[in-house]
């Protein structure tokens, strides 16, 4: 019988399993230490999950360690290294080669062994979306609430239908032992689809709920039932008749019923909240439902801003204390201020705070009031610290809202903190996984970075939901010019028929023209345009008035180029007396002053967009600024500022000056005619790698 031990009381012998249960035990508590208390502290939620993958990946380490080596009265030693006493010189050196190799046998596969279950344990930890929301998916208590169907014999009371189906998702969200869907990724959807389980499979949900709305003068039938979507089986269904004044009475059991079919546990506070009455003003629910409708629209435009701006100012008219309306209010205009969807003056910026203020002053405890005003610091003051608190101090109250981790992704990546940034815009798509919105903001991230495919594929996410997309296209043809393939983005634009209002649409097309050197197709368009301008796209207008005399002067008509950037320049010099801190802006003047040979003015207006948004109070807006410095001074003759600018711009995350707001890319030095001056010097040339076209290749 052999005298040697077996492989488990070798385990036993070399102290392995202690080890193991040593290690488990202190890695428990410090993971107990790192998601209990580092969250009071206000650590990142990045930084905790850094710490908890290194110390599940050091268990392996630990392992493999105690089997190598032992501690010994001589000190830490190689397993093995030591003689049993009596034992030959021989024998001992076999023995010494024998434990050697088996050291190194059995610790290679121990290691692949664990490794492999620690990277599915990690892969648990910090996998995939998809599988994520595939885990979610079969919760019990996860819900979707499609639109409801307008039955009303008046079909313009659609956002009658929609706000009621809002207004009850709002309520069901505010209960933290559901999750809830936002509706930003149901309003895709038919009022009764009849592929329920594939819907709920996108959403990652186990439960749909459907509805009807049908309003006659003042009184409303509501229709709605909760559906099990995995064998499209009805758990729960009612119907309410009642009159306009008791319509809240409705949402909130409606609520309450679902909550109960689900077994979800309320706590008291979520009860007052669903049981909560906005206002007793019925015209004054009405604008705001009309309000809200404008708010909800795919894209965030200068009309659909105007249209809930109005609505909500009529509805908290008609009731000063509509805390709510208020609070959606204060949100549309600073998102308006933020996207300058409206003009971004300083009036414009002073009613958001006053609405964020009064919502807050009437309802101190309103998860909307609170994450409106954060908002307002987000968006209008740049105040990145206070609004982070207040978006914290909200999520206590809206547990299922996605606009809390989609605003905190806004302003870490504002910030600087890319990969936070990304952490939080994953956490939001959980939460609402068909949000348009919210995936081309995460591609404007991946843009940024210019991670390409990845924004490829975020943008493919959003056709799949809303095909043909005009903006998304548009996106999609940036890309390819930021590449280098423009027959790629032409064949996405050419297709395309922006209208004068989708100015970031045209704008492209205009730049697709001028990248190829053939600007005389686009300019009659240009032309027509301003021919006839919308005085409600204020100095959209002088911007576009600049991308005629750019396409004019590189089509050959100094001349015409020359008058175009005066009148351009005479349009948006008025708005900057309103505006002065609107670095598009000013980013437009400093352009249009370089084609009109003003050197002094447009390295001034430069220098001022750098000053008002440097990079280190905006990551994400502050390099445009120094791309049209870079601009500028490659066309008014200063070589060594324009390559030491485009060098920075390399390296670092970037949107850039143009429409697109893509960031500078090797391709587009190559191809853009305002980096012509250029193109001679070695330094320039090195910062793409090869030689650049010939300027004769690219001629109209």
């Amino acid at each position: 019988m052999s005298d040697k031990p077996s492989f488990f009381a070798e385990l036993k012998r070399r102290h392995v399993y202690k080890v193991g249960a040593a290690y488990a035990v202190a890695g428990w508590l410090l993971v107990q230490v790192v998601t209990q208390v580092f969250p009071v502290f206000e650590v990142s939620t990045l930084v905790q999950r850094i710490i908890v993958l290194v110390i599940v990946a050091g268990f392996p380490l630990a392992l493999i360690l105690s089997w190598l080596f032992d501690i010994t009265s001589q000190g830490i030693v190689r397993t093995g290294a030591l003689p049993a006493s009596g034992e030959a010189p021989a024998m001992q050196r076999e023995r010494l080669g024998i434990d050697r190799k088996l050291n190194y046998v059995l610790g290679a596969l121990l290691f692949v062994a664990i490794a492999h279950f620690t990277a599915e344990r990690v892969g648990l930890i910090n996998g995939s979306r998809k599988a994520s929301i595939a885990a979610t998916a079969i919760l019990e208590k996860s819900i979707a609430v499609l639109p409801f169907e307008n039955r009303s014999e008046d079909k313009a009371n659609a956002y009658f239908a929609d706000g009621i189906q809002d207004e009850i998702l709002t309520r069901l969200s505010k209960i933290a032992d559901l999750k809830v869907i936002s509706r930003t990724s149901t309003q895709h959807y038919k009022s009764a689809p009849e592929n329920l389980p594939e819907i709920a499979r996108q959403l990652g949900v186990a439960n749909i709920v459907e509805g009807s709305v049908q309003k006659s003068g003042d009184a409303v039938r509501v229709n709605v039932q909760l559906i099990k979507a995995a064998n499209d089986s009805h758990l729960w269904a009612d119907t309410y008749d009642r009159k306009l004044t008791d319509i809240f009475s409705v949402e909130s059991e409606v609520a309450k019923a679902i909550a109960d079919q689900l077994r979800a546990k309320l706590s008291g506070q979520e009860e007052q909240i669903i049981a909560a009455k906005p206002t007793d003003n019925t015209e004054a629910y009405d604008g705001y439902l009309r309000g809200l409708a404008y708010s909800l629209k795919t894209i965030d435009t200068p009309a659909n801003s105007l249209g809930a701006q109005k609505y909500l100012r009529e509805a908290v008219r008609l009731d000063p204390k509509f805390a709510l309306g208020w609070a959606l209010l204060s949100y549309v205009e600073a998102r308006s201020y933020l996207h300058q969807t409206l003009e971004p003056t300083a009036a414009l910026r002073e009613d958001a705070r006053q609405a964020a203020e009064t919502a807050l002053t009437l309802q101190p405890n309103l998860g909307e009031a609170i994450l409106t005003k954060g908002y307002y610091h987000y968006a209008c003051l740049k105040d990145y610290e206070t609004a982070v608190r207040y978006f914290e101090q909200a999520r206590r109250l809206l547990p299922n809202s996605s606009r809390i981790p989609e605003s905190l992704a806004l302003v870490a990546r504002r910030r600087g903190q890319w990969d936070e940034s990304e952490s939080y815009f994953n956490d939001a798509e959980g939460l609402d996984p068909r949000n348009v919105y919210m995936l081309t903001q995460h591609a404007l991230s991946h843009i940024c970075l210019r991670r390409f495919p990845e924004a490829l594929r975020k943008l493919d996410q959003v056709l799949d939901i809303i095909p043909d997309d005009l903006d998304t296209l548009v996106e999609k043809a940036a890309i390819a010019q930021a590449e280098g393939d423009l027959s790629r983005a032409s064949a996405l634009l050419g297709p395309l028929h922006p209208a004068a209002d989708d100015s970031s649409a045209l704008e492209t097309q205009v730049y697709q023209a001028i990248l190829e050197r053939r600007p005389a197709q686009i300019i009659p368009r240009l032309k027509e345009i301003l021919a006839k301008p919308d005085p409600g796209l204020g100095s959209s207008n002088g911007e576009l008035r600049f991308w005629l005399g750019w396409a004019q002067e590189v089509s050959g008509d100094h001349a015409a180029a020359q008058e175009s950037w005066r009148q351009a320049r005479s349009e948006l010099e008025p708005f900057l007396k309103e505006q002065p801190e609107n670095i598009i802006l000013i980013g437009d003047l400093a352009l249009t002053n370089m084609g009109l040979g003003d050197k002094a003015a447009a390295f001034a207006l430069s220098e001022r967009a750098i000053a008002t948004m440097p990079i280190e109070k905006d990551a994400i807006i502050g390099p445009a600024p120094i791309e049209t410095l870079a601009r500028v001074a490659a066309q008014m003759g200063e070589p060594d500022r324009a390559i030491a600018a485009i060098q920075k711009l390399l390296s670092m995350p970037a949107t850039g000056a143009l429409a697109s707001g893509l960031p500078l890319t090797p391709a587009l030095l190559r191809l853009d005619p305002m980096f012509d001056p250029l193109r001679n010097d070695p330094r320039f040339q090195k910062l793409f790698g090869d030689k650049p076209p010939e300027p004769t290749s690219a001629k109209p």
